[in-house]
């Protein structure tokens, strides 16, 4: 049974248990801050928008969403590591605070903050502006070799910005990448023609995705998407770059067992709401819940992959 079985599998039982809002008594805090370190309207923003509409009511408590941007995520994981190990404050985590934390040695890295759970795996696809000519991969990487154009990645240290350097490298084109703070950021250059194409989940462009203004050129998983079923993934057009960001929460070092206990017990119960499956469903969220003692052995491996790849590519010294 994969991952992804066993976490509907779980959540599944929880329900059936009949649990009602988990914590309203004994959760040990009155508020929740939820940190993150993207813009707003980046995909973090988004995520943490979405879950604390669930999350507020299943806990028990009041639930706010803190952006504190800056250096790709560095000024965040400083913010997270000074706070109080309570219960009142997390981070969203996602595959940008370790490439931050391995590529611009910031004063607090991903080793200063405890995960605590993942939630979900959020594919990453290609996009360009609806009156862009690019239809395909090949259009793009053609508009590349023939005009000078630049693509988008939403943070300098990100998975997205991985995920451009690789169609680069084995599509043979040298081609400008620009990075942003955010997603949000992002979307005006995209929609401007200042990018050719950019790259973000299908959350954070659901709205101009929904009215037309941009489409989806390829996704970069090792599937197509369920809810865009034409849309092929880059490998199928012949370029092998795939990709997988994850989505998940992190708190201070030493987080209280029964806190640890209460989101290990929420979580699964919030990806079974009816309401909140149809929502991050309908932006292609796939529910991806990983336990409090996986998660941090998880975050170091895919740490030292990446440390890996980025020595490999001559991003970092071997």
């Amino acid at each position: 049974m994969n991952r992804r079985m066993q976490a509907v599998a779980l959540s599944a039982a929880i329900m059936a248990i009949g649990l009602g809002p988990l914590a309203a008594q004994t959760y040990p805090v009155k508020t929740v801050t939820l940190v993150t370190h993207s813009s707003p309207g980046g995909g973090s923003d988004v995520f943490l928008r979405e879950l604390a509409k669930y999350l507020a009511p299943e806990l028990g408590v009041d639930v706010v969403v803190d952006n504190v941007s800056g250096g790709s995520g560095a000024k965040a994981m400083a913010h997270m590591a000074a706070q109080p190990a309570d219960g009142s404050v997390f981070y969203a985590t996602t595959p940008t605070f370790i490439y931050t934390s391995l590529l611009s040695k910031p004063e607090k890295t991903y080793k200063d903050l405890e995960p605590l759970v993942n939630v979900f795996e959020d594919p990453e696809v290609i996009y360009t502006a609806a009156s862009s000519p690019v239809q395909t991969i090949e259009d793009a990487i053609k508009g590349a070799k023939e005009q000078r154009v630049s693509w988008g990645a939403a943070n300098p240290n990100s998975l997205e910005r991985q995920a451009l350097e690789q169609l680069k490298k084995v599509a043979g084109v040298d081609v400008g990448i620009v990075s942003y703070e955010g997603g949000g950021d992002m979307m005006l250059n995209v929609l401007n023609g200042t990018l050719q194409i950019g790259v973000g989940e299908i959350q954070e462009i659901r709205s101009q995705l929904d009215s037309g203004e941009v489409r989806l050129v390829a996704s970069l998983g090792d599937e197509r998407l369920a809810n865009y079923p034409d849309v092929p993934t880059a490998k199928e057009s012949g370029y092998d770059v795939s990709v997988r960001k994850f989505r998940g929460l992190a708190g201070p070092k030493g987080l209280p067992a029964d806190v640890i206990a209460i989101w290990e017990k929420a979580i699964p119960a919030l990806l079974e709401n009816p309401e909140y499956k149809k929502a991050y469903s309908e932006a292609s969220l796939l529910p991806d819940f990983v336990p409090h003692a996986e998660y941090g052995p998880f975050i170091d491996t895919f740490a030292a992959e990446t440390e890996s790849y980025l020595k490999e590519a001559g991003i970092t010294e071997q």
